[in-house]
């Protein structure tokens, strides 16, 4: 079971959540702004959405992962997932962003519908995919080395997203003559290739690790033993604590530039008429950097373990967000060198994640005798929703509470609100999730003699 993967495979894995994150990071960064701002609904009623859908949506995790551990095709538990499920993604993905002229209350049905629909299409393609890294190899290391592929190319679709998004809906609505159809047609193209890249996955990944060949499905011994799985209970906490800090530092970012500063365009780009905004490099950097802490964090976490590596970013992080509120629109320079640092910490850690929940599901087989990959996985996916839908319901009912008006001069409250968007309240959610943290117990150490124990239980069960 000491599997090397290819360099062709981890990088067809890694294809699947550049796919993803190009949709991710357009809703945690420009979803609200482009209903408040663009659709013309309240921050308050969108923050309220935000967490009545999601909160369904994330209740609907845990039953697509027991659906894909329950699955079985000549392609696998997982794999079948990205084949039927990436053209639904894209389409709908579209529609997210498509703004009819109906009533208020018309806006409302149809965001809501369109935005439920996509978070059930995220979920059914998103966990399967997830739980697909459990079941590829069961060698640790090549567990981390898939997760940090896996996050070196969520991260560069992040960029590409961050990057060109506002200058194609610039370019494609005509300067600003029409934006409505100049969002809906920059979704069009990062539909295409997102569908274009889950078919890639699909076929340059495979499934090797199975359950015991004796395990019969029982969905109810499945959720009593992972009632029973303290560290599981610790990294969903420390999951969506660290979500809800990130989240609610990129949801704020728009606002932030546009409001806080008196000028928010860098630079233009000559023959294309198109304008590149300070918020476009302020989050294309903190990609960039979320890059160089997704690389340093294997040689991090072979040195001092993945607990430590973990905890320390977090408290990083925290620090460093609190310097970030007495940073002025003077001070250019250090707000991009703190958003680098700060995004460093937070990218070194998500690789970390989710090896340790597929270090979670070796020990809940090695526990019970029985592996539910998709089940235990669906929980990140789980986590990540959750963190994001407070996350995202915060920042809405933030920007209410604070007296936001969109496409207003903003009153000094709630300038310093936003600033507070950015700073003290997302510290509040990486001191959390280090907290959370301190508490897990599976050491690296530990992980290693319970991965050679299966292994041996492998072995003769096969023999």
């Amino acid at each position: 079971m000491d599997e090397k993967i290819t360099l062709k495979e981890k990088i067809g894995y890694g294809f699947g959540d550049f796919a993803s994150s190009m949709f991710w990071k357009i809703f945690s960064v420009y979803l609200l702004y482009y209903y408040t701002d663009v659709f013309g609904i309240s921050a308050a009623v969108v923050g309220t959405m935000f967490l009545v859908t999601r909160i369904w949506d994330t209740a609907l995790d845990p039953i697509i992962g027991v659906i894909s551990d329950m699955t079985n095709t000549k392609w696998g538990k997982f794999r079948p997932y990205l084949l039927w499920m990436a053209l639904p993604f894209g389409m709908i993905g579209v529609l997210t962003f498509v703004a009819p002229e109906l009533s208020i209350s018309g806006k409302m049905v149809y965001a809501y519908i369109t935005y439920t629909l996509m978070m059930m299409v995220y979920s059914a393609i998103n966990v399967p995919y997830a739980s697909l890294m459990g079941v590829m190899t069961a060698n640790i290391k090549e567990r981390t080395a898939l997760s940090t592929f896996r996050f070196i190319f969520a991260f560069a679709g992040s960029i590409l997203v961050l990057a060109t998004a506002e200058p194609l809906v610039d370019w494609f609505g005509n300067s600003g003559g029409d934006v409505k159809s100049g969002w809906t047609s920059t979704m069009g193209v990062y539909a295409i290739i997102a569908v274009g890249l889950f078919y890639l996955t699909f076929a340059w990944t495979r499934e090797r690790v199975s359950p015991p060949k004796e395990q019969r499905t029982s969905l109810r011994t499945d959720l009593k033993n992972l009632a029973t799985n303290k560290p599981w209970f610790v990294l969903l906490g420390a999951g969506v604590s660290t979500l809800i800090f990130n989240s609610l530092r990129d949801g704020s970012a728009i606002y932030y530039f546009k409001y806080y500063f008196a000028d928010q365009q860098a630079f233009s780009l000559p023959g294309f008429n198109v304008v590149v905004n300070y918020s476009t490099l302020y989050l294309v950097l903190g990609q960039a950097a979320n890059i160089v802490g997704v690389i340093l964090a294997k040689p991090l976490s072979d040195k001092i373990g993945k607990k430590k590596t973990f905890f320390y970013a977090m408290l990083f992080a925290t620090m460093l967000s609190c310097i970030f509120y007495a940073f002025k629109e003077t001070d250019l320079v250090l707000i991009f060198v703190f958003q680098f640092l700060i995004s460093i910490c937070a990218g070194s850690i998500f690789p970390l994640l989710w090896s340790m929940y597929a270090d979670i599901a070796d020990y809940s087989e090695w526990k019970s005798g029985r592996r539910a990959t998709g089940l235990i996985f669906s929980s990140s996916s789980m986590s990540q929703k959750l963190g994001w839908t407070l996350g995202g319901a915060l920042t809405g009912w933030l920007l209410a509470i604070y007296g936001f008006e969109a496409n207003m001069v903003q009153s000094v409250e709630t300038k310093t609100g936003i600033r507070m968007m950015l700073s003290f309240i997302p510290a509040a959610g990486a001191l959390l999730s280090a907290v959370f943290i301190m508490c897990y117990k599976l050491s690296d150490s530990l992980m290693v003699s319970i991965t050679e124990d299966l292994q041996e239980r492998r072995k003769n069960q096969d023999k």
